[in-house]
């Protein structure tokens, strides 16, 4: 996988800090941890989002009043990447349209690509045999009406 990328040093010692303290290093934990450190409000109320003891989110907790407009977007999305989770009755607030749109948006890629690395490796893509066949014969084919015309001048 790629170098993680971070949107703060404050960011990324939360994400090593968590780590350790939950003592568990999985695509879960990882993409969790970095989502919960994008933004100071979810990194300072961590432990009334998540119980480390047991290992698992507290979604009871995710209508707080500290939640803003954007923290409760790193929850959600956090939550979500851990277990799918999405609060019935807020559907909507889980979309894509709804998550995405907030200045976290490249943040909740990164965090997509922590935990589904199997979707996001580099590959040598190789065009398809028909496409190829295409553009090959558009390269034939073009220089078939260059030389054509390089025939047709030559005689003039």
């Amino acid at each position: 996988m790629q170098k993680i990328k971070f949107n703060s040093k404050e960011h990324e010692m939360f994400y090593g800090e968590m780590l350790e303290r939950a003592k568990r290093d999985d695509v879960y934990y990882k993409a969790f941890f970095y989502c919960m450190g994008l933004c100071e409000t979810t990194r300072k109320h961590i432990d009334d989002l998540f119980d480390f003891k047991e290992g698992c989110i507290l979604p009871e907790n995710i209508h707080q009043a500290y939640q803003t407009g954007t923290s409760n977007k790193v929850t959600r999305m956090a939550y979500n990447l851990w277990n799918g989770y999405v609060e019935e009755g807020y559907e909507a607030s889980t979309s894509p349209s709804s998550l995405f749109a907030c200045e976290y948006a490249s943040d909740f890629h990164e965090a997509i690509k922590i935990r589904y690395p199997e979707y996001f490796k580099d590959h040598n893509h190789q065009k398809s045999s028909i496409r190829k066949s295409i553009e090959d014969f558009k390269k034939n084919d073009q220089g078939k009406i260059k030389d054509s015309n390089r025939h047709d001048h030559d005689h003039r």
